[in-house]
């Protein structure tokens, strides 16, 4: 496993921008896949973007497809969500986690952030 800490969240209008970055501890965090989930007040936990190790294969949720872009940094141990033209409705608490498999159901990711929480003013 690693330990993962978000930082990024805060407070935008509606059309702004935020990124999150995602801090890894472990010497493979390089052999993991990274994703971004998210949760909303009294909703599921949803799958937002994930991406393989080598940084070439990414893929997201159809809700941010276009405006979300995930990237990481296996230097710095580091992966990234850029997310553009924020809505109302990606008001969430923002989760970065890691698995071995590229998949992106959450039960399969063993290792998670605490969360950082994103709010979008309308």
């Amino acid at each position: 496993q690693v330990q993962l800490e978000e930082s990024g969240g805060g407070l935008v209008q509606a059309g702004g921008s935020l990124r999150l970055s995602c801090a890894a501890s472990g010497r493979i965090f390089n052999r993991y896949v990274m994703a971004w989930f998210r949760q909303a007040p009294g909703k599921e936990r949803e799958f937002v973007a994930r991406i393989h190790w080598s940084a070439e294969d990414t893929y997201y949720a159809d809700s941010v497809k276009g405006r979300f872009t995930i990237s990481r940094d296996n230097a710095k141990n580091t992966v990234f969500l850029q997310m553009n033209s924020l809505k109302p409705e990606d008001t969430a608490v923002y989760y970065c986690a890691a698995s071995q498999y590229l998949v992106t159901t959450a039960r399969l990711y063993n290792s998670w952030g605490q969360g950082t929480q994103v709010t979008i003013s309308s």
